[in-house]
């Protein structure tokens, strides 16, 4: 263990080995010459000739690339680069040191950019596919919650004051709504996923062009089939030296868009466990406080929460990196990106793995939530009271003014005494009012009060949330596990 030197929480407490490994070292290194495998076995197929007009690329030299593709010599590339200064040109030399057939092949007519550029485009790409998992089996979980508890009534709060009741499942479906957001704008950024393809220096393909003698409908078929071999449909039609920095600009807004969504729903957690209403999962011998043994703080939704301003912040480093990029490249983006790209991806799994094990496992209160409900409710019933006592012969605007006065004698008795609310009994041994305390307490039915709550759940999980898990049925059934 390295007790000496920095590392990052996101791989030593945050981020999965799978997402880990998206954006290691093996996994980068290892594009890298899949890419250039790729180039070769395009530029054979494409007919590329030597000065003698021979095949300048053979079997042999393809397969020796292929029987090193996996094992790569960290250390000769390291030595390399502290002679050179270039990771490119040192794993070039590198993997021709174990191709010594291929060497003079490996990346021919490329610049960096070409495993670079259409590498990152590659590990995006995979890390938004990892993302996707994640982000449908919380919505899978949210579902499950909901419809269980979509009946339930409880105290809705505009302003975090009490408002008109709502249901728990209700509720839920509020920060599902915000995930499949989230996941239409995932789904739309994957889709239009390109590769940079072959493009040189500029962007203009002039080495290629040279290659094969001028043949432009080569260079075009050369991104075309580099794009096949690498798993992607298409690259971007015109580029300069890299592809558009836009590119991470628009990934990394998808990812802020989760933590977005993620730290609302960690808020309303927080809030839910403070009114004793809902809990996040707490381990038999969690400890929430060191100094308060009674503490159980919901440390996880605070951790949601925390990282989630970390990607939303963390958004504006490829957007002012694509702002400022000059003509056809300038290098002030590498180093950057390095850090803010893969940053993103760590931590916007390390908050969905947080979400989906906070939700497998929240504890509800019915008995709390009902016992707030009930001691607001009165206030709320007001309005059906008031219409019950206008069909039985009474004055609306008399009625309205004395049930004003009324809720306002509750009120000092709930604030100022510190008592319960007493407003029914108050309606009751008024005179402008024909019901009496029994019949009152008939009206004090929580699901009179939830309007369409119930219903709204089930349509919205079986007309936009059942889709989206049949569609997605294959990501389905993982479980997260939290390191701390």
């Amino acid at each position: 263990m390295n007790t000496d030197g920095y590392i990052s929480p996101l791989s030593e407490r945050y981020a999965s080995k799978e997402m880990q490994y998206i954006f290691s070292q093996d996994k980068k290194f290892r594009t890298w010459r899949k890419l250039w495998i790729a180039l070769a076995e395009t530029e054979q197929e494409l007919g590329l000739k030597d000065a003698n007009g021979n095949p300048r690329i053979t079997d042999e030299q393809i397969q020796e690339l292929k029987d090193h593709a996996e094992d790569i010599n960290y250390e000769v590339a390291k030595a390399r680069e502290k002679e050179v200064r270039h990771d490119v040109m040192s794993h070039v030399y590198a993997y021709g040191v174990q191709c010594p057939k291929a060497a003079g092949i490996i990346h021919l007519g490329a610049t960096s950019c070409y495993v670079g550029d259409n590498t990152d485009v590659i590990l995006m790409t995979e890390g938004l596919r990892l993302v996707k998992k994640k982000l449908v089996n919380v919505i899978r979980e949210l579902s499950v919650f909901a419809d269980q508890y979509k009946e339930l009534p409880t105290l809705a709060f505009t302003h975090f004051q009490p408002a008109q009741p709502t249901t728990v499942g209700k509720r839920a479906t509020l920060w599902m709504q915000e995930l499949v957001m989230d996941l239409e704008d995932l789904d739309h950024v994957l889709s239009h996923m390109k590769l940079l393809g072959s493009k040189g220096t500029t962007g203009t393909q002039a080495s290629f062009l040279e290659l094969f003698e001028g043949d432009e409908e080569a260079c075009r078929e050369a991104d075309r089939r580099i794009a096949e071999k690498m798993g992607f449909s298409s690259c971007f039609p015109v580029s300069g030296q890299t592809y558009s920095r836009k590119l991470d600009t628009r990934v990394c807004n998808v990812l802020a868009g989760i933590a977005s969504s993620a730290h609302k729903f960690s808020n309303d957690i927080r809030l839910l466990q403070h009114l004793k209403e809902v809990e996040e999962p707490f381990e038999k011998s969690q400890i929430g406080s060191s100094a308060m043994a009674y503490k159980r703080n919901p440390m996880r939704s605070e951790r949601i929460a925390s990282l989630s301003r970390y990607v939303m912040i963390d958004a504006l480093n490829p957007a002012i990196t694509a702002a400022t990029q000059w003509f056809e490249r300038t290098l002030d983006d590498s180093a950057n990106k390095r850090l803010s790209v893969a940053e993103a991806f760590l931590t916007i799994d390390g908050i969905l793995d947080l979400y989906l094990n906070v939700v497998d496992g929240l504890v509800v209160y019915e008995k709390v939530i009902e016992k707030r409900l009930m001691s607001e409710l009165p206030f709320m019933a007001t309005e059906n009271i008031m219409m019950d006592a206008v069909k039985a012969g009474g004055d609306r605007q008399e009625l309205h003014e004395k049930i004003r006065e009324l809720s306002m004698q509750a009120g000092a008795h709930v604030k100022v005494e510190g008592k319960d609310n007493n407003l029914l009994e108050l309606i009751a041994e008024s005179d402008s009012f024909p019901m009496g305390y029994e019949d009152l307490k008939e009206t004090m039915r929580p699901e009179r009060y939830v309007g369409r709550a119930p219903g709204q759940v089930q349509e919205f999980l079986d007309e936009v949330i059942q889709p989206i898990l049949e569609e997605n049925k294959d990501l389905l059934g993982m479980k997260a596990e939290i390191h701390v």
